[in-house]
């Protein structure tokens, strides 16, 4: 880029997509039940972890972080999407842009190294149970995730500190459903090519490297386990991981299954599913926990039993 030309940064970007969509009306009310189910869901779960002295677990620290950030990436994506589309304020400014767009990368970054985290722990609780709480303590635990937080900011202030380079003398109409990199990117009238390399770069940093080490951990898992003599102890091992194994089919699988078919998907099929595989994650990831994890059970039905005595103490005084 010459470095006498003038940067053009527009007042304001206009965000398109969801375009031509019948009864689309009908996708940002499910949007937005689906929000605020997340945001009832997690703030639960964040909750029971706090109150439950036996929930102060590294695993749990890891489980609590997850549902932080699930809460974080939905505030993020979901109020905005539905302003935009449902309310018609497709406007955005410049400085606004390039911060939605940090903190719903960052998110999803971050919920992909979280994964990374507790398929760990449940690398070292099956296959070095009698050394558990020595390699992952809680100083371990607080120490990986604050690596995650940092690798998730730094990444995402680089993706968008490259964007703050770029001249946009043309169009300022992004096609996606919010201010997407690739999209922002490609508006660009100069040289964008440190934004493409970063662009492909990316993915691997966010999705391919994390879900490669979550698939050798599993492999090694089902090592460990073929080696437990009993089928009732591999069984009960399985069964502390099925929880995880489902949070990471349910995070990658919709965005393999968009990213293998991008060529053959049209343009508002990928945005839809695009959008469901960022809001439906923090909306089943609770309910994953309280359904398949014993001890997120036995915590739900102490404040039930809590709240179910209160009532009957008020009850007696009156």
């Amino acid at each position: 880029m010459d470095s006498n030309m003038t940067i053009v940064r527009p007042a304001y970007f206009v965000i398109s997509g969801f375009s031509g969509i019948p009864h689309v009306n009908y996708y940002y009310l499910f949007l937005l039940v689906l929000y605020i189910m997340s945001v009832v869901e997690n703030g639960v779960v964040m909750a029971l972890i706090c109150l439950d002295q036996s929930l102060k677990t590294p695993k749990y620290i890891a489980v609590f972080n997850l549902a932080f950030v699930d809460v974080v990436g939905s505030s993020s994506l979901v109020p905005k999407v539905i302003d935009t589309f449902w309310f018609n304020n497709k406007y955005i400014t410049y400085s606004n842009c390039l911060t939605y767009e940090f903190f719903n990368y960052m998110t999803l970054t971050m919920q992909s190294l979280n994964l990374v985290v507790l398929s760990f722990d449940r690398l070292v609780a099956i296959t070095f149970p009698l050394r558990y709480q020595i390699i992952v303590s809680l100083k371990t635990m607080f120490s990986l995730i604050a690596a995650c937080w940092i690798i998730a900011i730094l990444v995402n202030l680089i993706a968008v500190g490259l964007l703050t380079r770029l001249s946009y003398c043309r169009s300022v109409v992004i096609n996606s459903y919010f201010c997407d990199h690739a999209p922002l990117y490609r508006l660009a009238c100069n040289d964008n090519r440190p934004n493409y390399i970063l662009a492909k770069v990316l993915p691997a940093i966010i999705l391919w490297v994390p879900l490669l080490f979550i698939l050798i951990t599993y492999t090694s898992i089902g090592v460990a386990l073929s080696k437990i003599a009993g089928a009732h102890d591999r069984m009960k091992a399985f069964k502390t991981c099925s929880a995880h194994m489902i949070l990471v089919a349910i995070y990658y699988l919709p965005i393999l299954f968009t990213l293998a078919l991008d060529a053959k998907v049209p343009p508002n099929v990928r945005i839809i599913n695009m959008s469901l595989a960022a809001v439906l994650p923090p909306v089943l990831n609770p309910l994953i926990y309280v359904l398949q994890t014993q001890e997120i059970k036995q915590s739900l039905k102490k404040v039930f039993k809590r709240i179910k005595r209160s009532k009957i103490n008020v009850s007696d005084k009156n």
